[in-house]
């Protein structure tokens, strides 16, 4: 049905949106997992070019509204995830079936954007 007057439609931020999918991560069957990691690195590449808008949302709207302990489990969470090429990240790589994705691309490039939001690992 096609919408006839303007409507309010709440979409959520992509910084909250990683750090959902991201935060869950260990509660996902292994399908759901892959499905997430090719929807974060999806997420980044579509946001890649405000890289730097996307730290100062996760400084300023996401990570204050967040218990300290969750933020830095977040972080953690996307460092481990993106370190190494993994089973998940194969699976990811293997989904979209009109696009020919490289695991090792996948990681790197989710791995820099989050690197780039989050902050690099100390």
């Amino acid at each position: 049905m096609p919408v006839t007057r303007p409507v309010d439609l709440l979409v959520p931020n992509p910084v909250s949106f990683i750090v959902q999918k991201v935060l869950i991560h260990k509660h996902r069957d292994e399908k759901k997992k892959a499905q997430d990691v090719l929807y974060i690195h999806d997420t980044l590449e579509l946001f890649g070019a405000s890289l730097d808008k996307l730290r100062t949302v996760w400084e300023d709207q996401v990570r204050p509204k967040m218990p300290a302990r969750t933020a830095t489990r977040a972080m953690a969470t996307t460092t481990k995830l993106f370190e190494n090429v993994t089973d998940v990240i194969r699976d990811a790589a293997r989904i979209p079936q009109d696009r020919r994705l490289q695991p090792e691309n996948i990681r790197a490039a989710t791995q820099y954007g989050l690197e780039e939001i989050f902050g690099h690992p100390s």
